[in-house]
């Protein structure tokens, strides 16, 4: 049971990325979102409650998943990108799926990610699974507020 929860938490291993494993999260969570759109699976602006669903079961496994992973890894693991990928997903929700909002969108979540102001660096200090995932949750309804703003202004 410990590899599946290892293998949900990095993203299919893309946490063991000996270089910026969050950028590289964020990266297959955009990657997966292309999958998605691309074969009409999930679309995050025409089946958006389906998107929401996707996002909430993934946020509980990621907490489960960290949750159980912490004893062995530590706090807050650098190993554990699934956190990116759902800060990206939440990021680019009810927007229109173009590679130019992704960029944007991928640019405005990694640095509300990595500066964390306004009170994302807060929700970083709660315990377990839950902190993990939260402050990269706020990053990404931060980056997505960003993203809605420059899309309706061009």
């Amino acid at each position: 049971m410990k590899f599946i929860y290892k293998l949900l938490a990095t993203a299919l291993g893309v946490g063991y990325s000996p270089f910026a494993p969050g950028t590289a999260g964020a990266i297959i969570g955009c990657a997966a979102l292309w999958l998605l759109e691309e074969y009409n699976l999930i679309s995050t602006t025409t089946t958006p409650f389906l998107f929401i669903s996707l996002i909430v079961v993934t946020i509980i496994m990621g907490i489960i998943a960290t949750d159980k992973l912490e004893p062995e890894w530590g706090k807050d693991p650098s190993k554990v990108v699934l956190d990116e990928v759902i800060g990206m997903w939440i990021t680019m929700m009810f927007v229109q799926f173009t590679w130019l909002n992704v960029l944007i969108g991928f640019v405005l979540f990694r640095f509300f990610d990595i500066a964390k102001p306004l009170g994302i660096r807060k929700l970083e200090k709660l315990k377990g699974g839950v902190g993990v995932m939260a402050d990269d949750m706020l990053a990404g309804i931060y980056a997505n507020i960003v993203l809605q703003i420059i899309i309706y202004f061009i």
